[in-house]
């Protein structure tokens, strides 16, 4: 876990970064760097993707974000791929009385078809664990309350396996979540860019993008 240092900024708006399923913070280090040099103070959780359900995975990141939540600031949070899901069931367990927005960058809010072929394997089962059966169309359909709070929705359109790129997931799509399945219901915003799933969070238009909506409450017009 990162925290970037206050020097006196306790009022800058705060950013909470949650990585991937199989990912660490370190995935995030890139986009952490852009967004504490645009002014924003820092928090990059590490949690264990791989080992609980999505559920047990926002209450074991609720104590850091608590902590960090106690400064006098907006409170944001910037999630990739999974790790969007993370943001929203924790907002609706632990909502932040200063939350200002989320950013979502390749998440599966209506589920990947991926997760649908591969979820009856135990391969994927054994890797994945909890948290990668939850992935699918079906668990993902009404799994969580409706937002009423301004989200920002960054989709890719480049693949990079052609298998599911071509044949499993409905186009456009990142090979891994298709662009209307990271779409969500009362978002603020949405953007596409021509990045992989893999490639989303380095990507220098969707990081720019990001910090677009978190100072202006939407993306910049292409």
């Amino acid at each position: 876990m990162h925290e970037a240092p206050s020097k006196g900024e306790a009022r800058c708006p705060g950013v909470i970064l949650l990585h991937g399923i199989a990912r660490t913070s370190a995935s995030l280090r890139g986009l952490e760097r852009a967004l504490q040099a645009a002014g924003f103070a820092t928090l990059n959780i590490d949690y264990a993707s791989r080992t609980k359900q999505i559920a047990e995975l926002a209450d074991d990141i609720h104590p850091a974000i608590s902590d960090f939540a106690r400064r006098d600031a907006p409170l944001h949070f910037v999630a990739y791929s999974m790790g969007g899901l993370v943001a929203r069931t924790y907002i609706a367990k632990h909502r932040p009385s200063r939350l200002a927005g989320v950013v979502m960058l390749g998440t599966p809010n209506g589920g990947s078809e991926v997760a649908d072929l591969l979820s009856g394997f135990r391969l994927y089962r054994a890797f994945y664990g909890p948290a990668g059966l939850e992935l699918t169309t079906a668990m993902r359909r009404d799994a969580l309350p409706a937002v009423d709070y301004p989200v920002g929705v960054i989709a890719g359109t480049r693949f990079i396996d052609p298998i599911a790129g071509l044949f499993v997931l409905p186009k456009p799509n990142d090979g891994r979540v298709s662009v209307q399945n990271a779409m969500l219901t009362g978002m603020a915003d949405h953007v596409v860019v021509k990045a992989s799933h893999t490639g989303l969070p380095r990507h220098a238009t969707a990081i720019a993008q990001t910090i677009a909506f978190l100072r202006d409450g939407r993306f910049s017009p292409a």
